[in-house]
């Protein structure tokens, strides 16, 4: 199935993406199970002010996007994420954030697949624990696994003819949840929502529910036109819109849902509040409160949406994957088998590698909420380094040429990494206790890899360069235990958290400026990737 070796085994990557096609990988990669839960999620941790959440999420998201965008452009490259981090702070950050990107990719399809059989659970009750949990029973275990396999089968095509693919895909994505808008405002009773237990939520829902209710997840993944730059014909061009235009059309569509779902409850679903929310058909809400309306059609449209949006979703999530595995390989960071292309040009061993992880990510996070607490937390740490990366180049290359430059990056770089550490720290700090425990662990046995088994001079590890994200990892860990949030042992508060997370965010940037590479060394890593294949 492997193409014939070419530089170890590797082969070019067509530049068949055009930007529809990339605007469409990162919309479809937005527009996915998030839709189909995040609202009825946020409407029980926030009540009627979930909206402020998609508008307070979407703006924070569309900051980090915008830095990326400028970034992305630097690196037009599949995989573009590896290759930023080599060339800001050197080849250990890069082997080590190669690999935090992956384990952030590496669930979102197994994520997908659970909200499909979630909502087919409603007309097939096979694939839940009908004890209340939600959890994932063996026949749905199974399922999900198959459909991983699925994604990645779908994958070894051609990515001309996967983005094409896509493309419809993604048509019928966006259609869908606007027609739901329209159809469940029009059919609700228009009671008045907004007064309906006036003191079933705080103020501070708005926060907790950006990770919690998916709300962030739901939007990270405008990253997927940055990891497919290196199959752009005009990554200058094509980057950046597909970028910020994914990030708006998806804003316009999440706002414009949590406002239909909250006009579309009736009394009796709030009659113990917000936070015990519940009506016939909950576990597929838009659908059962489409079916409570008497709206029959709209219900069977979303059941079958159900299987659309999360699909394009999962089928887009494995694609980037496989492109970072495609860059850790390539970077010698990972296995070279990671670069091998089939007849397609498809990277075959890293989708397969998507694929059995995604499995395993199934056992410890067998439910779509708790799934999507971690992929939050551990895809937002990763999107930290962005920020990071756009100041360092600043500095050391300032007259680089730039066809897409950030205003302000000054300002708005350092707003936006502190952005980034607010929703881990809201993530909790249960969730974060796993993450970073899990990243602790990964680096202590790539440290003892490479100083006791490869045997590699120690000066060549890049501690100096790497030794900034003990304070930033760990920081962010002792506040989170200091939270209120999700097991934090609440001697602080929520605001005087935030503040906290403020301030250490202000002196972690400080130190990550100093921890970077010298300027003649980032300008040879970058010229290094511009002459490869």
């Amino acid at each position: 199935m492997a193409g014939s070796a070419d530089n170890g085994g590797s082969e070019k990557l067509r530049r068949d993406a055009h930007v529809i096609g990339l605007l469409f990988a990162s919309t479809t990669s937005m527009i996915g199970s998030g839709w189909l839960f995040g609202a009825y999620h946020a409407s029980k941790i926030a009540g009627p002010l979930s909206v402020w959440s998609w508008v307070i999420g979407a703006a924070i998201i569309l900051l980090i996007a915008l830095c990326f965008a400028e970034l992305g452009v630097l690196f037009p490259r599949s995989g573009a994420l590896v290759h930023m981090s080599h060339a800001s702070h050197g080849e250990g950050l890069g082997r080590i954030w190669g690999w935090m990107l992956f384990l952030a990719y590496v669930p979102v399809p197994a994520v997908e697949a659970e909200a499909i059989v979630t909502y087919a659970d409603n007309y097939l009750p096979y694939f839940l624990q009908h004890n209340g949990s939600g959890l994932l029973s063996a026949t749905g275990f199974v399922v999900c696994a198959l459909l991983l396999g699925l994604f990645a089968l779908l994958n070894l095509l051609a990515v001309r003819l996967l983005l094409r693919f896509n493309s419809a895909v993604t048509w019928w994505k966006l259609a869908v949840p606007a027609v739901t808008v329209f159809a469940l405002i029009l059919g609700s009773s228009h009671w008045n929502v907004w007064a309906a237990d006036p003191k079933g939520y705080q103020f501070s829902g708005i926060f907790t529910a950006l990770p919690a209710a998916g709300i962030v997840f739901s939007f990270l993944g405008f990253r997927a036109a940055i990891d497919l730059g290196g199959e752009s014909s005009n990554p200058a061009r094509h980057i950046p819109l597909a970028v910020i235009g994914s990030v708006l059309i998806s804003t316009v569509i999440y706002i414009g849902l949590q406002v239909g779902f909250l006009v579309a409850l009736r009394p009796a679903d709030l009659a113990t509040g917000w936070a015990h929310l519940s009506f016939t058909g909950e576990a597929g809400p838009f659908a059962g409160l489409a079916a409570a309306l008497g709206m029959g059609w709209m219900a069977t449209l979303l059941y079958i949406d159900a299987y659309i949006s999360p699909g394009g979703t999962g089928l887009i999530y494995i694609t980037a994957g496989s492109r970072i595995l495609f860059a850790v390989g390539e970077m010698n960071a990972g296995p070279r088998g990671f670069t091998l292309l089939n007849a397609g040009k498809a990277p075959w061993v890293a989708v397969l590698v998507m694929w059995v992880v995604g499995i395993l990510f199934l056992a410890p996070f067998p439910a779509w909420q708790l799934m999507v607490n971690y992929a939050t937390s551990i895809t937002v740490l990763t999107y930290g380094l962005g920020p990071i990366v756009l100041l360092v180049l600043r500095r050391s290359q300032p007259t680089l040429a730039r066809p897409f430059r950030l205003w302000g990056a000054d300002i708005l770089a350092p707003v936006a990494f502190v952005c980034s550490n607010w929703i881990i720290y809201w993530t909790g700090f249960k969730t974060n206790s796993f993450m970073f425990g899990v990243l602790a662990v990964g680096f202590a046995l790539y440290a003892a890899y490479y100083h006791f088994a490869a045997r590699k001079p120690a000066e060549e590890f890049g501690w100096r360069y790497i030794a900034w994200l003990l304070p930033w990892f760990g920081g962010m860990w002792v506040i989170s235990a200091l939270g209120d949030i999700d097991g934090g042992s609440g001697v602080l508060g929520f605001w005087p958290c935030v503040a906290a997370v403020t301030i250490w965010s202000v002196f972690v940037v400080f130190l990550a400026l100093r921890s970077a590479l010298p300027a003649e060394e980032t300008a040879a890593i970058m010229m290094r990737m511009r002459e490869m294949p």
